[in-house]
Order: structure tokens, then C-alpha cells, then sequence
């Protein structure tokens, strides 16, 4: 009579260990899923798997993908030592992009604005102090995006319509102002996070590899990125990739 009994207990174990295994798949399926999503919404890696151009107030985070095009995106609170020669390469590989200026920066610096306009780029609104637009209130951020608007219209006799949150932080009340405003709130489909990682080849890496037509790519006025800028063009152009403002690339996708 002690086999059965041994069958059974045996076959428990195994019920037992088949449970287990299920559930820990389970798991790792969940982690899995909540880090694909942490790191879409974050923008703290190179690549932001969210793409959502959604209608009304949705953040748009790349253009569109059946045109040849990516966007460079420059956003500018500092770096004034940079901005000349990248302005510089621009131009010399006939590129364009859009500098998303911070208002405080834009009040000091007339002459690289109007620069940046002249050379047919385009300007978008950072805020005007970098705050985190998240933590303010809808008369908050209305504040900070309007005295921005109205400094850059009073330099460039535009008015911007792209706004990009600082930090990439954006909650439901800065996308109704920028909603009411007429605005698109702009994020981004690849980070170069040139700012916290001050190098010329990895950030070459983040803004070239598996570049697809549509992306939006996040850089700023640093040394190492200014360094990078000419083979990244250089890149683009040899891959059959004209690099275009925001605006433009994102003119099908709202």
C-alpha cells in the first residue's frame, strides 16, 4: 500500500512545482510590461517606445513615417558656445530643425534667435523658466508657455505652436492649455540624453541606430553634441534621410 501513497505525493510535488513555474512566468511577463511602459513614458533611455500622435491634446512623440524624414529637436536653456556651429553644420548639410527655447534664455539672446529663424529653422516653446510642468496649475503653466509665446513673437514676429514640457513632464493640465491655446505638445521617439552622457560616439549611436523615418530625436547645445552633429547629418544623408523641423514631420500625423 505505500506505492500509491508515494505516486501521490510525487504527483502533488509535481502539480505543486508546474504552479509554481506558471506563476513565476507570470510574473516576469508583468515586469516585463510595466518596464516597457516606465521607460515609453519616463524619456530616461534612448529609444521612447510610445508613439502615440493621438488626436485632441495627446503628446506627440514621433511624425510621420511614410515620408523620408526625421526631426532634430534642440531644446535651450544654455549652450550659446555650441549653438553657432551647429547652426554651422546645418547649413552646411542643408538640415533643419526645430530649437524648442526656454523663455529666459530667448529674452537674452535676440541675435541667435533671430539666427536660428533667418537660417529656416523653426522655434518652439520650452517654458519659460524650465519648470516641471506637471507640478504646475492651469494658470501656471498658461503663464509660462503665454510670456514665452509673446517674447518669441515680439523677437521673430511669430508666434510659436510647439511646446515641449521640460524634462519631458507633462500632466492633463499643461495639455489643456496647450489644447486652448491651439499648441501641440511635443515629445520625442529617441533620446540622445546628450546632457547626463558627455559622449560624441554614444551619442552618435542613440541618434542614428535603427533610425526610422518619423523619429523624433532630443538633443541639446553640448560640446559632444555639437562634435557628433556632422557625421549624424552625414548619416541621415547617406540613408536617404532629409532631417526637417518638427512641424513638418509631424504636418500628416495631427
Amino acid at each position: 500500500m505505500s506505492i500509491p501513497n508515494t505516486l501521490n505525493n510525487d504527483g502533488k510535488k509535481e502539480r505543486k512545482k508546474r504552479i509554481l513555474t506558471e506563476i513565476l512566468s507570470n510574473c516576469a511577463i508583468v515586469i516585463m510590461l510595466v518596464s516597457l511602459c516606465l521607460i515609453g513614458f519616463g524619456g530616461s533611455g534612448a529609444y521612447n517606445t510610445v508613439f502615440s500622435s493621438g488626436g485632441d491634446n495627446s503628446p506627440i512623440y514621433r511624425g510621420e513615417n511614410t515620408r523620408s524624414e526625421v526631426a532634430l529637436m534642440i531644446n535651450v536653456y544654455q549652450g550659446n558656445e555650441y549653438l553657432e556651429s551647429m547652426l554651422d553644420t546645418l547649413r552646411v548639410y542643408d538640415a533643419h530643425c526645430t530649437f524648442f527655447v526656454g523663455g529666459c534664455w530667448a529674452d537674452d539672446n535676440n541675435t541667435l534667435i533671430k539666427r536660428i529663424v533667418d537660417e529656416g529653422h523653426e522655434i518652439g516653446n520650452h517654458g519659460y523658466f524650465h519648470k516641471d510642468a506637471k507640478q504646475l496649475s492651469y494658470s501656471q503653466n498658461k503663464s509660462e508657455i503665454v510670456a514665452t509665446n509673446d517674447l518669441i513673437k515680439a523677437i521673430t514676429g511669430k508666434t510659436p505652436v510647439l511646446f515641449a514640457p521640460p524634462s519631458g513632464s507633462f500632466g492633463k493640465d499643461v495639455l489643456k492649455v496647450c489644447e486652448d491655446l491651439e499648441m501641440k505638445t511635443i515629445m520625442w521617439s529617441r533620446d540622445t540624453i546628450d546632457w547626463r552622457d558627455k559622449d560624441t560616439d554614444l551619442i552618435y549611436t542613440r541618434a542614428t541606430d535603427k533610425i526610422q523615418a518619423g523619429d523624433m530625436i532630443l538633443a541639446h547645445p553640448t560640446y559632444n553634441t555639437a562634435e557628433a552633429l556632422p557625421s549624424i547629418l552625414k548619416y541621415y544623408k547617406e540613408h536617404g534621410l532629409s532631417a526637417v523641423t518638427v512641424s513638418q514631420i509631424i504636418s500628416k500625423t495631427v
